[in-house]
């Protein structure tokens, strides 16, 4: 039991799960902003999400250009891996890289209806992890 180790994080963060994002509101008006979402990982890369730009959250990661992630597994023993950093790029999605992360997410004839329903793509914003934080619950 205790943190993991660069590859275990790494693999770990790349398995699926829904992700919680946390950014800081720029406007202090509010608390951090804190979501569920869909991402993308592989080890030794970066991080990345799809969202409107307009949305709340794209307007909030395009202002404090940096976000944290956090993704856990909910069944024992627990774990969770979270990673924060910059954001290296933003580039508009396309159909395809709306269908890769919804199939990701729903199977093949679920993210297929998803992706076209939502064909607009939206915006990839794409993180480098420079901090870590982890914890395995799994007994030594």
């Amino acid at each position: 039991m205790g943190p993991m180790n660069e590859t275990e994080r790494q693999a770990f963060l790349a398995e699926m799960h829904v992700g919680v994002i946390a950014i800081d509101d720029p406007s202090g008006d509010r608390g951090p902003l804190a979501v569920p979402v869909w991402y993308s990982y592989e080890p030794g890369g970066e991080v990345a999400v799809i969202m409107s730009a307009s949305s709340r959250k794209g307007r909030a990661i395009a202002a404090a250009g940096r976000f944290s992630i956090c993704a856990q597994q909910e069944a024992l023993p627990y774990k969770y891996v979270m990673a924060e950093g910059p954001v290296v790029s933003e580039r508009e999605g396309t159909y395809d890289d709306t269908l890769a992360m919804a199939t990701r997410y729903l199977g093949t004839e679920m993210g297929r209806q998803y992706a076209d329903a939502n064909a607009g793509g939206g915006t990839i914003y794409s993180m480098r992890p420079e901090r870590w934080f982890s914890t395995d619950y799994t007994p030594d």
